[in-house]
């Protein structure tokens, strides 16, 4: 596989052992390509993960290999990446790493990390997010076009409630994600009811179209706006992450007017450098100004005084929160039901 090499990645030295393994058998990228890939796209990637919480996507073999995710920190990871210390919802803790460099970005690609999964906090303030992030999830039967025709009308409620922005990107797959840069002020708790919010604001809006039902068997043919990837412990990939399908896409940061116009299959890991290095970040001032959630807390609150509308289910894995409805799927819930006295 190629004796290792070592790669200056802004001055700092990084070691890249067999660099000519095969992470992805269709296109014949290999593991050094994975890494200039990295280098390429790096003051995207490094904008994106900076001094955040970052869970590791690793595929040693490849992407036709077993994989894992790897929340705490590697005990090879060196002294100069450094980590922060996270709570998970069951109690438990862990050290893990915070890219503050991109050759932090490319000694993970060398342990076969493809995709980056960082928290929305920093490593200073680990409690209070300072993104909102709404993913829009197509579900059976719609497609990508569906994901666009939703984020059109997401944009339109953002700046409704609060003038917030929205910065667009692909998922990697069908999907699109739109992450809002905010105060960190609010919990995870309250962030999460700001997503529920926008949830059920454009269930309203289009409700053949969108749904913020949990249960999957409620969902239908809609996009499903997923509230639950704001609860702690939940990430989305990041921009400029490569994404572990067999023709190796990247979450691709677009600029609106692109929504609707590009195409997911557009941006892979050959084609991305290319536009990275025409274009540059395409959302390299989503940190110059946060936003604040109080006008969709606001609307939450209305949700829940006029409409009863209260909390929603949280994932599986998490101990019962406060507030939270009763986490059981309606069609089980209906077989569980006892019978009504004649």
């Amino acid at each position: 596989m190629g004796d290792a090499v070592e790669l200056d990645v802004g001055g700092r030295t990084v070691r890249l052992s067999s660099p000519d393994k095969v992470f992805f058998p269709e296109r014949g990228f290999t593991k050094l390509d994975l890494a200039r890939y990295y280098i390429a796209v790096g003051p995207g990637i490094l904008r994106a993960l900076r001094d955040r919480p970052t869970t590791l996507e690793r595929y040693p073999e490849g992407v036709t290999g077993e994989w894992f995710f790897q929340k705490r920190a590697p005990k090879n990871m060196p002294d100069w990446i450094p980590t922060a210390h996270i709570t998970f919802p069951s109690g438990r803790s862990a050290d893990e790493m915070c890219p503050t460099e991109v050759g932090a970005v490319v000694w993970a690609a060398q342990f076969g990390t493809l995709t980056f999964h960082p928290w929305p906090v920093r490593r200073h303030d680990v409690d209070r997010p300072d993104e909102l992030r709404i993913d829009l999830d197509p579900q059976p039967g719609t497609d990508y076009e569906d994901a666009v025709r939703a984020a059109h009308e997401l944009r339109a409620v953002l700046d409704e409630f609060g003038g917030l922005r929205g910065w667009p990107k692909t998922s990697g797959g069908r999907g699109l994600h739109v992450f809002v840069p905010i105060e960190p002020r609010w919990t995870f708790t309250q962030v999460r009811r700001a997503a529920i919010a926008v949830g059920r604001e454009m269930e309203r809006r289009m409700p053949e179209h969108v749904t913020i039902k949990w249960w999957k068997e409620e969902r239908g043919k809609r996009i499903f706006v997923d509230y639950n990837q704001t609860a702690r412990d939940r990430t989305i990939a990041s921009a400029y992450s490569v994404r572990p399908r067999s023709h190796a896409p990247v979450s691709a940061p677009l600029r609106w007017e692109e929504v609707g116009v590009a195409h997911p299959r557009d941006f892979d890991l050959a084609t991305m450098p290319a536009r990275f290095a025409e274009l540059g970040d395409v959302h390299a001032d989503m940190d110059d100004r946060r936003y604040s959630l109080e006008a969709l807390l606001d609307l939450a609150r209305r949700d829940e005084h006029d409409h009863g509308l209260g909390d929603l289910p949280y994932p599986p894995e998490y101990p019962k929160m406060p507030g939270e409805p009763k986490r059981v799927q309606p069609s089980r819930a209906r077989k569980e039901r006892p019978p009504t006295a004649p």
